[in-house]
């Protein structure tokens, strides 16, 4: 929304919003005068320093007008410079990956998913791709569960930024096996299943989508995991063991995302299986499993409606006795924000199941929108959300693949008289700081004024 424009600009009356932005700008300088890049110094930087040392690196690189060239003297950055230590920085954390120390390790790969996470690197990856997936397969068969996690998912990173072509779906024929053996392996720790659940259907996803044998294999694979939740012959459903409800509500939404690239014979054969047994999951114990189990119903539900418009659920009013009771649950045994999460979840899934209409969402980023207008999408964004956090409003905007998925088309380019209607971080603080010193100046004069008055 535009700005409100109050008093003419350039207005130097005292007192004035202008000129109080102007002075909190001189304050701000001193402070900043010792700071190059948004980075910190390098000198005696620790492993536990050098995840928050590259990550403020790739946020100043990032924006289009740094805090410098916009409150120092107008300082002009060096792109190459930049370029050139941002580059640098990553071939250290990749050496931090090869480490023989496991800590280091770790903060190699927490600075890789971070760097990922936030820029488009594909030229210098593309580069050194084998040499990082030699990496990442070492830390998933070697690592404890806590670098498996982090290297898992540094992969998907990975295949997101080749951009699906050959060199992704290279990489995901090559550590497939191994994020395979660790989502099967009932020893490793859930969260590196889980990771590995997730960066499997991912890469899957994004490299070898038009390969059918690839993503049925993946897709069984996925089933095997979750389906042990299912009720057994008598209807009953198992008691899980501690974190398996976890693991079974990552696979669950690992196979969804794959389920939306099925053709109509295979969907149809998945429907008539999964969707009876998926409706006596909604009464799970986790709360988390039971929200997952929804949604996967509605995305079901609607990838059978777009088949045939007569789609109808076997035993629909049963169905839908079980969803208003999930939307309106008031259970006090359950935490209140669980609730409250189960209660608005459940709600749009009735509402789409009644009416076919799904609640439709607008994600912002730059001067941009995309429209989640179906569980299919909403699928899809939540699936890339989880993998790149944050930062998939960055890939949104100028990752070619992920306009492609969500129909954005190319990378918009923007002109000069955009980006310099674009108001930093650091200005908006600045206009904010002086609006809240005139708005308390306003309400002290009012408050003098009915002190007097009593």
């Amino acid at each position: 929304m535009p700005r409100s424009k109050k008093g003419k600009r350039g207005s130097s009356k005292p007192g004035s919003l202008r000129q109080e932005v102007l002075q909190l700008q001189l304050a701000a300088k001193a402070p900043l005068k010792g700071v190059k890049n948004g980075m910190k110094g390098e000198s005696g930087a620790s492993d536990d320093e050098m995840t928050s040392d590259v990550l403020s690196h790739y946020s100043s690189a990032s924006e289009s007008t740094s805090v410098l060239e916009d409150n120092t003297g107008g300082e002009q950055v060096d792109e190459q410079t930049a370029q050139e230590e941002t580059e640098d920085k990553l071939k250290q954390c990749m050496e931090y990956v090869m480490d023989k120390s496991a800590k280091t390790r770790l903060a190699g790969l927490e600075s890789l998913r971070q760097a990922f996470s936030s820029r488009l690197l594909y030229e210098f990856l593309t580069e050194r791709r084998l040499t990082l997936s030699d990496s990442l397969e070492r830390s998933i068969k070697k690592g404890g569960g806590e670098e498996q996690s982090a290297a898992a998912t540094v992969f998907a990173l990975l295949c997101i930024q080749l951009g699906g072509g050959d060199e992704a779906e290279e990489g995901f024929k090559m550590l497939r096996p191994i994020l395979t053996a660790i989502l099967i392996d009932n020893s490793a720790s859930i969260a590196a299943r889980q990771s590995c659940a997730r960066a499997l259907a991912m890469c899957c996803y994004v490299s070898a989508a038009e390969e059918g044998e690839d993503l049925i294999k993946s897709m069984t694979l996925l089933e095997s995991i979750f389906m042990s939740s299912y009720p057994n012959r008598e209807g009953n459903l198992p008691t899980p063991k501690p974190g398996m409800p976890g693991l079974h509500c990552a696979a669950l939404q690992a196979w969804s995302l794959l389920v939306t690239l099925c053709p109509a014979s295979r969907l149809t054969v998945l429907l008539d299986h999964h969707l009876p047994k998926l409706q006596v999951c909604l009464q799970s114990s986790d709360v988390n499993y039971r929200i997952a189990v929804g949604e996967t119903i509605a995305l079901l539900v609607e990838l059978g409606r777009d088949l045939d418009q007569q789609f109808e659920v076997e035993d629909d009013e049963s169905l839908r006795r079980c969803l208003k009771s999930l939307a309106t649950d008031g259970n006090k045994h359950r935490a209140k924000n669980d609730r409250r999460k189960q209660r608005s979840i459940f709600r749009e899934v009735l509402h789409y199941i009644e009416s076919d209409d799904f609640t439709e969402e607008r994600i912002r980023f730059g001067v941009e929108s995309v429209y989640i207008d179906s569980w299919m999408r909403r699928r899809m964004y939540d699936s890339f959300k989880e993998i790149m956090e944050s930062g998939v409003r960055h890939h949104l905007q100028f990752n070619p693949l992920l306009r492609d998925i969500f129909g954005l088309g190319p990378p918009l380019i923007l002109d000069a008289a955009v980006k310099a209607n674009k108001i930093s971080r650091f200005e908006k603080h600045l206009f904010n700081s002086a609006a809240f010193k005139a708005r308390t100046k306003q309400r002290n004069k009012v408050r003098d004024k009915r002190a007097d008055v009593m």
